[in-house]
């Protein structure tokens, strides 16, 4: 861990008399490698030093966490350019965090901490009961994993806690894919997580991610009160998503389809608890090559899901990303009743919702159908969305009725 305790003996960052120093005053929480004057000894700073950032003029900006290796050189940790960042200031950080969450959920199944959007730049914290899930996708939060699992445990009262090496901004930060039990003990089996009257069966060592999406509860809970006696197909399903949360809402029977048979075995886990196994099946295979088929087989339903991974991650994948949004659609809405309803959801930072909207529509006007736009979602309230960041509101969900 670094010393963070010396405001004093810190490192300097400075940014170049040109660079936006007003949008760091006013909420910004990256500096990129152009923004500053980096200096040998700057370039020699360990990955998750803390550093004082000054403006053109040698004025203190902020405390900031440096990764000379990445683009995002600088990472706002807080305003206050003396601040301490040492297990106190975790604990007042994550007590923050989890009075949102405490005053939106009655029950500890929640993002605790989504990163900038909670003050905590590329650090994700996801609950499962007494198990929290840790990604430290910045090297800041890496080097100080034992204050913050202490504070964890300290504001929680969590047993467990596990640290989750997969997420994809962990190797443009120099940083290992390497998990590990911080605290406890890892979970023998998948955790059930009630949500919406569904429940899901959560693997958190061997799933996507932490072990389940979060973000998309509130999106769920919207198809599901669309999808009473009525039959669905949900496509890309992970662990049953919007399949079990429709059968909660009444649906008449739900397919799941996904390309992996481990997440669907969850999945029919999960509808066996519910009492809805008989009206739930799966089918695993390619989305795109299921939905071909589906459509050769003549298949309809009254209401279709489709929740892809992220197919823009990035700007240079964006045109291709929304051509694969596009064919999502167009392969999508041909398999859906007449009066009937069509969910897309997508996940992609680069994707804007006028984007994104715009392939989803093509798709849908080359199907040959015809659309009105009923619903328009985002992610869950224990996503909190960082104005000054436009990527923190990744997730967006349009519900049409064809």
């Amino acid at each position: 861990m670094m010393d963070s305790n010396t405001p004093t003996a810190r490192a300097v960052l400075r940014m170049k008399p040109k660079a936006n120093a007003r949008a760091i005053r006013r909420g910004a929480p990256w500096v990129f490698d152009n923004e500053l004057v980096l200096d040998r000894r700057t370039k020699g700073l360990a990955p998750g030093s803390i550093a004082t950032l000054e403006d053109g003029e040698r004025k203190p900006l902020a405390t900031v966490a440096v990764n000379p290796g990445s683009r995002i050189v600088a990472r706002v940790l807080d305003r206050d350019a003396d601040a301490r960042i040492d297990g106190a200031w975790f604990t007042k950080r994550l007590r923050k965090a989890l009075s949102l969450r405490e005053a939106v959920y009655d029950a500890p199944f929640y993002r605790l901490v989504h990163a900038e959007g909670d003050g905590l730049p590329g650090l994700v914290i996801d609950r499962f009961g007494d198990t929290c899930v840790v990604q430290p996708n910045a090297a800041w939060a890496e080097a100080h994993l034992d204050l913050l699992t202490q504070a964890l445990v300290d504001v929680t009262g969590v047993a467990n806690v596990l640290k989750n090496a997969g997420g994809r901004g962990r190797a443009l930060e120099g940083l290992d894919d390497v998990d590990a039990v911080l605290r406890g003990a890892a979970p023998e089996g998948a955790l059930p997580v009630v949500m919406n009257g569904a429940t899901y069966m959560a693997d958190l060592t061997g799933g996507q991610k932490t072990g389940l999406f979060f973000d998309q509860r509130d999106n769920h809970g919207f198809v599901a009160r669309l999808a009473k006696d009525r039959s669905v197909l949900d496509v890309f399903s992970h662990v049953g998503g919007f399949a079990l949360a429709a059968l909660a809402g009444g649906a008449s029977n739900a397919l799941a389809v996904d390309g992996s048979a481990p997440a669907l075995t969850l999945a029919e886990e999960g509808a066996a608890r519910m009492g809805a196994a008989e009206r739930f099946a799966t089918r695993q295979g390619d989305a795109f090559d299921t939905l071909d088929a589906l459509a050769t087989e003549n298949a309809a339903f009254d209401l279709v899901v489709c929740d892809p991974p992220a197919f823009a991650p990035n700007k240079p994948a964006l045109e291709k990303g929304l051509r694969a949004y596009e064919r999502v659609a167009r392969l999508a809405a041909p398999l859906v009743q007449t009066d009937g309803f069509l969910a897309l959801c997508s996940c992609s930072h680069a994707a804007d919702l006028n984007a994104f909207t715009g392939a989803c529509l093509r798709g849908i006007g080359r199907s040959g159908r015809r659309a009105q736009l009923i619903h328009t979602g985002y992610a869950g309230p224990d996503h909190p969305l960082l104005p000054q960041l436009a990527e923190s509101g990744y997730l967006k969900a349009l519900v049409f009725r064809l």
